[in-house]
C-alpha cells in the first residue's frame, strides 16, 4: 500500500472516530471505492477484537437466543465460545487461515468443518459459517465499484458494488454495500448468488461507543425467500486492538477457553 493511500485511510479513520473535523485538504469523497471498503473493514474489525454478544434467531412461531464471546485477530484468526443456553454452553469454534474446527464438550470431540460446509447455517441461524468466521475478505477478494450516493435509514451512504475476482475463494456472486459517509459504518449489505438472485440482506443499527470508536451495536440478517425470519446480533461489549498472542487461537486452547 502506498504512503499516500495509507495516509488517506488513516485520516479518514480519525474523522470517522470523531477525533477532528474533516478538512478541505482531505475530503472523504477523495477516497476510492476500495479505500472506503478498507476503512469500513478496519473500523469494524481492528487489528484485534474481543466481544460479547447475543444472537437471537427469529422464526414465525418461535425465538431462540444464544450468547457468546468472540476473539479475532486480523482475517487469519477467529474464535467463538458459546456461553448460553446450557445445551450449547462450552462449544467452541476456531478458524485459522482457511481452516475451521468445532469443539463439542458434551462428547469431547473436535470436528473439522470442510470448505464445502462454509455456506451452511451456523447454529441454526441465518448466518453462515463463512459469515461468522469472515473467511472471505471484502477487501482482497473483490473488485470495488462506487455506484452512487444514497440515503439509507436517514444516513447518507456510499453505495458500492463488490464483484469477486475470478480466482477468489468466495461464496457470493456479488455484494452491494452501503457505507455511511459520517462514520464509515457498514450500514447495509445485499448478498447475491452466482445467478444474480438476492439471498440475504444485512442491516446495522444503534451506533454506540466501544472505547476508541463508535460502531453499530446491532446487526440483522434477513433471508430473501423466508418471510418472517431473521437473525439479530447484539453486541454488549467490544474491545479493539488489545494484543492477543497467536497461540490463543489453537485447537489446544479450544478446550481451555472460557
Amino acid at each position: 500500500m502506498s504512503k499516500m493511500k495509507t495516509l488517506k485511510i488513516a485520516i479518514a479513520l480519525l474523522i470517522s472516530g470523531g477525533l477532528f473535523l474533516e478538512s478541505n485538504e482531505m475530503k472523504a469523497q477523495d477516497l476510492t471505492a476500495k479505500e472506503i471498503i478498507e476503512i469500513a473493514d478496519e473500523k469494524n474489525r481492528g487489528e484485534t477484537m474481543q466481544a460479547e454478544m447475543t444472537m437471537t434467531i427469529v422464526r414465525p412461531k418461535w425465538e431462540r437466543a444464544i450468547s457468546m464471546k468472540s476473539w479475532s485477530k486480523g482475517d487469519k484468526y477467529f474464535l467463538i465460545y458459546i456461553t448460553a443456553p446450557a445445551k450449547e454452553e462450552g462449544q467452541v469454534f476456531l478458524k485459522v487461515d482457511k481452516e475451521m474446527w468445532n469443539y463439542v464438550p458434551t462428547i469431547s470431540r473436535m470436528i473439522k468443518i470442510p470448505p464445502s460446509m462454509m455456506m451452511q447455517s451456523w447454529m441454526g441461524s441465518d448466518f453462515t459459517n463463512d459469515d461468522l468466521v469472515k473467511q472471505s475478505s471484502i477487501v482482497v477478494d473483490y473488485e470495488h465499484n462506487l455506484l452512487a450516493d444514497e440515503i439509507i435509514r436517514e444516513k447518507e451512504c456510499y453505495k458500492i458494488e463488490l464483484i469477486p475476482h475470478e480466482d477468489a475463494p468466495v461464496v457470493w456472486g456479488k455484494i452491494i454495500s452501503w457505507i455511511t459517509k459520517d462514520g464509515f459504518d457498514l450500514w447495509k449489505s445485499e448478498y447475491y448468488d452466482e445467478d444474480g438472485y438476492l439471498q440475504n440482506t444485512q442491516n446495522a443499527y444503534d451506533i454506540k461507543n466501544f472505547g476508541d470508536r463508535d460502531n453499530p451495536s446491532r446487526m440483522e440478517i434477513i433471508p430473501a425467500d423466508k418471510e418472517g425470519e431473521k437473525t439479530i446480533l447484539n453486541f454488549t461489549t467490544s474491545i479493539f486492538n488489545k494484543p492477543i498472542d497467536d497461540s490463543f487461537f489453537s485447537k489446544q486452547n479450544m478446550k481451555k477457553v472460557r
